[in-house]
This record gives structure tokens, sequence and C-alpha cells, in this order.
């Protein structure tokens, strides 16, 4: 009777553990649908005036650009910065520039979240029937916002055809994982920023300071900046793991931090574990969300 009674106890607890990874499945699921209709809504409204979207997205295109123009200026006055040539902070600068464009153009409305916070129209997303993260994400979703992605690109694409550098085909297929990467470790930070704004409801400029803000930090070497801020971004907001640590691995230069080299094939799992992190600090925004009563 013991024996089976564990048996059962067994088989019950396995039943609902597969139960719990297909319910969260399918909820993931839906999410990604609501999110695919909700941002076709807005593509659609936005290509009804193609004019003013090429207008707009070049616009986009220009003033991120001047970052990259600001750091010209830089090099026409001096050989290196930090050690770093400029091919070599232009890799940087691409790499950091387009991830960070890919989880702006998914989720870079999460910074609106406050808003509806505080004037009670998140009452409405709680009430459809599609997961809020997929709402609040897709809402007003900004297709000029390519403009970021195509200059990063074309940033990296320039550093990619002047940089020297002995390629292997791990150092090939680096890059494209070191965006995509990138991608998700950003967008981790826009998705608890935004549950961040349930509790401090006006709080978008700290969620900046940590997406525009690091995606700033990370066009530059680490060498130029203070050892306990470049502690920061690794061991506390893992930004170093979007392009440093995989950067310097394929221009093979010294690591901060005397850190090991093997970290370099991580950020693939710092980007799912920050996702994941950041799920369950939007899960515990979510339920401490009380309503205006308007």
């Amino acid at each position: 009777m013991a024996d089976t009674d564990v048996h059962t106890s067994g088989t019950s607890g396995t039943s609902g553990i597969a139960r719990s990874v297909a319910g969260g499945a399918a909820r993931f699921v839906d999410g990604l649908r609501a999110y695919r209709m909700i941002a076709a809504m807005w593509v659609r409204s936005t290509m009804a005036y193609r004019a003013s979207f090429a207008m707009t997205a070049f616009g986009n295109f220009v003033a991120t650009g001047l970052d990259f123009v600001a750091i010209l200026l830089m090099f026409s006055q001096v050989d290196a910065l930090g050690g770093y040539t400029l091919p070599e902070i232009a890799f940087l600068y691409g790499a950091s520039g387009a991830a960070f464009g890919l989880a702006d153009l998914a989720l870079g409305t999460m910074d609106r979240l406050g808003r509806r916070v505080r004037d009670g129209t998140l009452d409405t997303l709680l009430v459809r029937p599609a997961p809020v993260l997929a709402q609040v994400a897709a809402d007003r979703f900004a297709l000029r916002r390519l403009g970021r992605i195509s200059q990063g690109l074309l940033v990296l694409g320039y550093a990619l055809l002047v940089l020297d550098i002995d390629w292997t085909p791990v150092k090939v297929l680096m890059v494209p994982l070191m965006l995509l990467s990138g991608a998700g470790i950003f967008g981790a930070v826009f998705i608890a920023g935004g549950a961040f704004q349930f509790v401090a409801q006006d709080a978008s400029e700290v969620q900046n300071s940590f997406t525009y803000g690091g995606n700033t930090l990370l066009q530059y070497p680490p060498t130029v900046f203070a050892k306990d801020l470049v502690r920061g971004v690794t061991f506390v907001v893992p930004l170093a793991f979007v392009n440093w640590l995989p950067a310097l691995y394929v221009l093979g230069r010294p690591y901060p931090l005397d850190l090991p080299h093997w970290l370099a094939f991580t950020p693939p799992l710092v980007a799912v574990a920050c996702c994941a992190l950041a799920g369950v600090v939007w899960r515990v925004g979510l339920r401490s969300y009380r309503s205006t009563g308007s």
C-alpha cells in the first residue's frame, strides 16, 4: 500500500509539473499571438501614411547617427580612446546599437506604463482576453524605430569591413548571437523597468537611464570607465554581456576585471536568465497594482 501511495504521489507530482509547463507554454503562445495582432494593427495604421513613415524613420536614423558623429569628431583629435581604435569602437557601437534597436522596436513602449497606471487606463487592458504584458509592449508599436536598427547595423558593417580580425567559425557565429542575446538582455531591462512603474508610477526616466543610458555606455570601451561602474554593469545589471564580453573575444582584447574568457559564450544564458527574472518581476508588479477606481 505504501509503495502504491508513493507511486501515485510521484505520478501526480509529475503530471502537475507537466500541466504547469503546458499552461505556461499556452500563455506564452497566446501572448505572442496578441502581440502580433496589436503590432500588425499599428503597422497598418503607420503604413497608411507612407511618406510620413519614411520621413520619421529617416529622422530616427539621423538622430541616432549623431552619437556616432560625436565619436568621429573625437577621433579627429585623437588616434585612440581608452586604447581602442575607431574601427574597434565602431564594432562596440554597432553591436550595442543594433541589439538595443531590436529591443526598443519590440518593447520600447514599456515606458508608457507609468502614465497608464496614473490615469487608470491600465484597467481597460486588464479586462481584455489577452496578456497585459503583450498589450502594453505592442501598444503604439513604432515601426519608425527601424531607423535605429539600420543605423547600428550600418556602423557594425563598416567595422567588420575595416577591422583586421582573424576570423574563425566561432567568431563568425558570435556576431549574430551577440545581437540576439543583447536584444534579449535589453528587453528584460525594459520589462523590469515597466514593472517598477507599478510601484513608482512616474519612473520612466529611471527606466531610460538603464535602457537608453545603458546603450550609450556600451558604445564605448570598458577601459574608459571606473572599475566600480564596470563591476556594476557586469554583476548587478549584466549589460556587459550585451557586447563588451563577446565583442572583446572577437577583437582579441583583454577582458575587464580579469574575467575568464569563457564568459564570452554565456550571453545567451544570461539573456534567458534575465528574461525569466523580468517575467517574475512583472508578475509581482502586476499583482501589486491597485486600480485608481475612476
